[in-house]
C-alpha cells in the first residue's frame, strides 16, 4: 500500500493530475499508519501476522 501510495503520488505530480495526487496521498498515509502498528504488535484487523 505504501508503495502503491507513492507511485500515484507522483504520478499526480509529474502528470498534474489532483486526483491521483489525493488519492496517492491517502493510500500512502494508510499504509504508514498500518505499518507502524504492525511493527508494535497491535493486531490490524484482528490479526496478529500475515502469512
Amino acid at each position: 500500500m505504501i508503495t502503491l501510495g507513492l507511485i500515484l503520488l507522483i504520478l499526480g505530480v509529474v502528470l498534474n493530475i489532483s486526483i491521483l495526487y489525493t488519492i496517492g496521498g491517502i493510500l500512502l498515509a494508510v499504509g504508514l499508519v498500518l505499518f507502524v502498528l504492525g511493527r508494535t504488535g497491535t493486531k490490524v484487523g484482528g490479526r496478529n501476522h500475515w502469512f
